[in-house]
Order: structure tokens, then C-alpha cells, then sequence
């Protein structure tokens, strides 16, 4: 059962400010204001403006950490608070923490290389970059923040990740565990994580704002960088109920993880076979689905793999399509906790998210919702996520009766 949420995305702060801005559709891509990338192609972000760590965690801890811990700190506070629940009537050693993470606390790295390679020399890099930069460093913070004691895990596969971390959540809670906080956040819009996304080949090279990132468009050419995540609360339901949770935003029902065939098969991409092992998990029928969220890679080839996944499981404009990410990017690990947060609050409120900007290219064949917001029951959903290297992870939820 999740019961807590925070999320911290380039569409806003907090679950209000988010869900507000993502139904408006309002477009949040702009031009990079972090570092110069005025030498780069791709000059277009998704980025948290107004952002002051020090407002909300103590300067000793803004020193020791990169951006990206910055965030997820917050988020897990956010979260906290949220939830209601106080820690300290959850035994330490069942309460625990599995984030997601692409690369780890890259702004924080690149600066310290810098003072070496500048001729500042070693004595000048800071102490914490030995562990700034590590990819379990978000979960690691979390945790002593929070007196997390009991599972622990941080995992890497880019997009899908930030999924397998709240499958992962709900294996434990499953085994035992009473509260786990999970989910993804990052933060690759720096000079050393640009230049890595860079090298894929995946990301547009469009300038304008409106038209570079378009998925399942017939005019999509790559995506656009994003920074942030989310974070929730994720609860043994009987202990939540019992302690009188207020906020049961909906269940994991079902998950799963695939990886994609070697390049050059002739066998299928692993993202439909994710798909139909989660809800398997789920114990789900794909006619329950009220709403699929896509992964939304914006390339004409990964568009189409996940259009026919889609359209192979449900049939032909079989399900609501949406990806509200195009108004503020692919966030990396982050991205699929944020359509996490979208699809319960659609749950929540009885509205799917636009997919702003998007002229679905009819090839695809997808009830891909765009315009405004569609007002509809949602009880069951389907989340998609791919990351780079074959990835592939899907996760069910489903709302509180």
C-alpha cells in the first residue's frame, strides 16, 4: 500500500503544485540554465527552477551531497510527512529504503575532478566525493536521515529501475518489512552526465521547446533531459490501516522486469512480455486496465516497439495511452516513480493526463490521450518503463476499495 508521496519535478513541488501543473499540460522544457551547453546539440531541459536546498536541509548536508541526493532527500521528507506515520512506532530494523539510480551524484563528481585537474591538486577534493557519487548514496542518506535500519537496496537500470525499486519495495513488505521508502530520483543536467546521454544518440537536438520532444508523433526525433523524481511511502496495509493512515493512495498489485533479446535477433523486445508478467502478478485480465503510462522513448523505432506491445496486449486503441513526461522530460531513474505519482492521483481523481504537444502519428494505432485531460474511472494501471542497455519493467496498481 502506498500512503506517502513527494515528488520534486521540473511541473513542481509537492504533490499539489504537481498534479495541478501536470492537468494543465503546461509545457516545462526550456533552455539549459545549470551549465553552458551552448557547444552541445542538445540544448533543452527539463529543470527544477527555485530549488534551495538549504531552505530544507541543514548546510552541513548540503555540502556533503550532489544535487540529485539533495532532491531525494526532500522527497523522502515530503513523503514522510505525508504518510503521517511517525517512525519511531515502526521498529528500525522494518522500516528500509530502495531507491533507484542512472549514474549516481555526477555534479558533485565533475566539480571535485575539476579541482584536481585544474591543479588544485588531491589534498583539495572533498572528502565526500568518495561517496557523493555512488550510486547507493541516495538510499544510504536516506536511510541514516531517517534511522532506516531494516532492507536496503539502490538499483541501476536506467528508466526501469525507478520500477523495479517499488516492486522491490513490495517484496519486502510482502517478506516482512513494515514501511519501505522507494522510488527514484536524479539529476543529469551537468556538463559530465549531459555528455553520457549525449553518447546514446537518444536525445533531440530540437530547439524549440514545444516541438523537441514528441512521443508517438511522427515527428519524434529523441527526448529531452529532465531532472527530479519521486518518492513514496510504501506500507504493510494492515499496519497502515491499523494506525489509522489517512492517505491510501492505491496498492502494488503486480510487477515485473525484463530484459531485451541481443541487437540483431529476431525476437521481440522483452517490454510486452513485462507487461503480461505483472499483470499475471497482479492476477489481472488486460480488460481491467483503465490507462496505460508509456514509456514514451520519443524515437521513431522505440515508439513503435512500444506501440505494438501495447496494441499486441490490448488490441488496437484497446486502452488509454498517456505521457504526461512530455511537457518536462525523461528524468532518468526518476521518470517512472513521477508516472508512479500520475497514475495514482488519476486513480485518485478520475482523470488521465494529456500527453501535451503530441499529434499521435495514427501508425501506432493507440488511444493516445492528448488535448485536455480525460475524466474517466481509473481503478487499475499500467505503468511502462525502458532503460538504455534493454531494460524493461512494468508495474500494476491498483486503487483502494
Amino acid at each position: 500500500m502506498i500512503t506517502g508521496i513527494g515528488v520534486l519535478a521540473p511541473s513542481g513541488t509537492g504533490v499539489k503544485e504537481f498534479w495541478d501543473t501536470t492537468l494543465t499540460g503546461k509545457n516545462m522544457i526550456g533552455p539549459v540554465t545549470r551549465f553552458d551547453a551552448s557547444a552541445h546539440p542538445t540544448r533543452l531541459a527539463g529543470e527544477i527552477h527555485g530549488f534551495d536546498p538549504a531552505e530544507h536541509l541543514p548546510v552541513r548536508l548540503v555540502r556533503q551531497t550532489d544535487r540529485m541526493t539533495q532532491l531525494a532527500l526532500v522527497a523522502a521528507d515530503q513523503a514522510l510527512a505525508d504518510s503521517g506515520v511517525r517512525l519511531d512506532t515502526v521498529p528500525a530494523h522494518q522500516r528500509g529504503v530502495v531507491t533507484a539510480v542512472a549514474s549516481g551524484g555526477s555534479e558533485f563528481a565533475q566539480n571535485e575532478l575539476r579541482k584536481m585537474g585544474g591543479g588544485a591538486g588531491g589534498g583539495h577534493v572533498s572528502a565526500y566525493a568518495s561517496f557523493a557519487w555512488f550510486p547507493a548514496v541516495n538510499s544510504g542518506q536516506i536511510s541514516v536521515r531517517n534511522d532506516l535500519r531494516g532492507p536496503a537496496g539502490a538499483l541501476a537500470g536506467d528508466h526501469a529501475a525507478g520500477l523495479d525499486a517499488l516492486g522491490q519495495a513490495g517484496r519486502r513488505i510482502r517478506g516482512g518489512a513494515r514501511l519501505i521508502v522507494a522510488g527514484g530520483v536524479d539529476a543529469p543536467v551537468c556538463s559530465w552526465a549531459w555528455a553520457a546521454h549525449l553518447s546514446t544518440g537518444l536525445l533531440s537536438t530540437g530547439l524549440d521547446p514545444g516541438r523537441a520532444y514528441l512521443p508517438f508523433d511522427a515527428a519524434a526525433r529523441g527526448h529531452v533531459l529532465g531532472e527530479g523524481g519521486a518518492l513514496m511511502i510504501v506500507e504493510d496495509e494492515a499496519a497502515a490501516r491499523a494506525r489509522g493512515a489517512h492517505t491510501l493512495y492505491g496498492r502494488i498489485a503486480g510487477h515485473a522486469s525484463t530484459l531485451d533479446p541481443r541487437p540483431g535477433s529476431a525476437r521481440e523486445p522483452g517490454l510486452r512480455r513485462a507487461a503480461a508478467l505483472a499483470l499475471a502478478d497482479a492476477g489481472c485480465r488486460p480488460a481491467d486496465v483503465d490507462v496505460v503510462f508509456a514509456d514514451a522513448a520519443g524515437t521513431p523505432r522505440a515508439d513503435r516497439e512500444e506501440a505494438e506491445a501495447i496494441t499486441r496486449l490490448f488490441g488496437p486503441r484497446g486502452v488509454p495511452v498517456t505521457a504526461p513526461k512530455a511537457a518536462i522530460g525523461r528524468l532518468s531513474s526518476g521518470g517512472a516513480p513521477v508516472d508512479v505519482v500520475t497514475a495514482l492521483l488519476a486513480m485518485r481523481d478520475g482523470r488521465i493526463p494529456a500527453t501535451p504537444q503530441v499529434e499521435p502519428a495514427l501508425t501506432h494505432g493507440l488511444d493516445l490521450v492528448t488535448g485536455r485531460s480525460r475524466t474517466t474511472p481509473v481503478r487499475t494501471a499500467l505503468v511502462l518503463a525502458r532503460g538504455h542497455g534493454g531494460f524493461n519493467a512494468a508495474l500494476v496498481l491498483r486503487a483502494v476499495d
